[in-house]
């Protein structure tokens, strides 16, 4: 069992990356530009300020309760049921109840231009205003594997919060800063971007009717 690689204290590392999606919540309207937008999701983009990609908002109403959607999201075996672009998903430590490490694989897209794709992510999941936050950021974990390039994800996460009128349907809210790494087209890494994010929203709702 290996202990955690570059990974202090987590109780500190975990409230500063809630901070910091907090605080990529709180960013205005008018920094974010439209990427991508279907009849029931939205996606804007804005320069990140970890890296030199985008940050990317998605955001879209799910029709179930809070927890069931965080349920879906987090790591665990329901999300490998139903998240397409997700081919493999191992936890390689728990720490409290929503505290954990996970080892997770990516399928191949836009015709394999981007191949497959490895991430090692520490995970945090705790409650938001009425709902709950379910956050990550990749760590760099030594051990790698031949067959994947490692991507990394700066701090990244889905707010869910109950609509104020219906609790029966949740606002879902994405922050996603994902540094494929290897050799890609920066437009076709947007390109890519986009799209995933919109997908996920439709795979998730579809997941949650069959549920």
């Amino acid at each position: 069992k290996k202990n955690m690689e570059g990974l202090p204290d987590v109780g500190s590392f975990s409230s500063r990356l809630k901070n910091t999606l907090i605080q990529y919540h709180n960013i205005e309207d008018d920094k974010w530009r439209v990427a991508k937008k279907t009849k029931d999701v939205t996606v804007w983009r804005k320069p990140s300020e970890e890296f030199n990609g985008y940050l990317y908002k998605a955001q879209g109403i799910i029709d179930d309760i809070v927890n069931s959607v965080i349920d879906h999201i987090r790591p665990g075996p329901c999300r490998l049921d139903w998240d397409r672009l997700m081919t493999s998903l191992d936890i390689l430590e728990h720490f409290e109840e929503n505290c954990c490490v996970m080892r997770y694989t990516t399928a191949g897209q836009l015709w394999n231009i981007i191949s497959p794709r490895e991430f090692v992510d520490f995970s945090y999941t705790v409650g938001y205003k009425e709902g709950l936050l379910s956050c990550g950021i990749s760590l760099d974990w030594s051990e790698k594997r031949p067959e994947f390039v490692r991507g990394y994800n700066h701090p990244c996460g889905w707010f869910c919060v109950p609509l104020k009128d219906n609790p029966n349907q949740s606002l879902l809210t994405g922050y996603i800063q994902t540094d494929l790494c290897g050799m890609i087209p920066q437009s076709a890494v947007d390109t890519a971007m986009a799209s995933t994010l919109t997908n996920f929203y439709s795979d998730l709702r579809k997941a949650l009717q069959k549920a």
